[in-house]
């Protein structure tokens, strides 16, 4: 019985057991970079509802949560970071106005209302990839929380890529160099390019990218409420005109629709927990 494929099979496990363990790490730092911002919150409102506990603030996030389709840490950062409801204040924000979202031109927007932003941030990453002609790419939102951009929708990167940039702050980066100018910046060449610390530049030419392209998506006002950036396979000699004004038309129209998406569907989200916590008032909740 020959032996020959004893020693890579035993080598091949070694790979497989490391990939798992790296995969359980990452995971792992995940969730300690969402965990204390959902403790916080639900610290807030257990006090501020007088809950039972905090199973209860939880299941009262969820509720609002899953009712607007907003991701339970967007809910838990605008929460922690919002002036607190006046008391006894039926509504938390009773003078804010609402509009009617943005349109929308680089996507299809659903016959049954405005699309998710989940779906709006895939499709400012789809058609940015689309415009730079790549296939590696990420979109940012501002963490209100803890500062800089945090990675929302992201494609053909590698998970230690993401692991790495999962937060940024506000410098090192090609990004957070366009977030805080407000303005697309192209990185021609990852490797000499200053822009980036030593530990980022190892670890976006460890994920296969020689070259980047950030663009900012703002508001009228020129507000950054997002990034989405583009990663190239090889050195970039640049984009062309064509090029990066529609990735500046792209960049308004969905810094706009953000901006609306945060000043109505969250606060819709964050009104409705107001609600069941007054109605709920020292109540015992547990999550579905």
């Amino acid at each position: 019985m020959s032996t020959a494929g004893r020693p890579a099979a035993a080598g091949d496990d070694d790979d497989d057991e490391l990939e798992r363990l790296r995969a359980e790490v990452r995971h792992l730092r995940a969730r300690a970079r969402v965990r204390p911002l959902i403790s916080q919150a639900q610290g807030m409102l257990q006090e501020r509802y007088a809950l039972a506990d905090g199973e209860s603030a939880f299941a009262l996030m969820q509720q609002a949560s899953q009712r607007y389709n907003v991701k339970l840490r967007t809910l838990a950062d605008v929460l922690v970071t919002a002036p607190r409801p006046g008391d006894g204040e039926p509504l938390w924000f009773p003078r804010r106005v609402r509009l009617p979202p943005p349109d929308l031109t680089f996507t299809t927007v659903p016959a049954s209302g405005a699309p998710s932003r989940s779906a709006v941030l895939r499709a400012v990453l789809n058609h940015t990839l689309t415009v730079t002609d790549t296939g590696m790419g990420n979109v940012q939102l501002p963490d209100r929380a803890r500062g800089g951009l945090r990675i929302e929708e992201h494609t053909g990167l590698t998970p230690d890529f993401v692991d790495f940039f999962a937060h940024v702050g506000e410098d090192g980066t090609s990004c957070a160099r366009a977030a805080r100018d407000v303005a697309q910046i192209t990185v021609r060449d990852v490797e000499s390019d200053p822009v980036f610390t030593g530990p980022a530049r190892r670890a976006i030419l460890a994920a296969g990218s020689r070259a980047c392209h950030s663009v900012p998506l703002t508001t009228p006002s020129g507000l950054c409420v997002g990034m989405v950036s583009a990663h190239m396979d090889r050195p970039l000699r640049g984009l062309t005109t064509a090029q990066t004004k529609a990735l500046d038309a792209m960049g308004a129209q969905a810094g706009r629709w953000l901006a609306w998406h945060d000043r109505t569907v969250v606060l819709d989200a964050l009104e409705h927990l107001h609600a069941l916590g007054r109605a709920r008032r020292g109540a015992r909740l547990r999550r579905s």
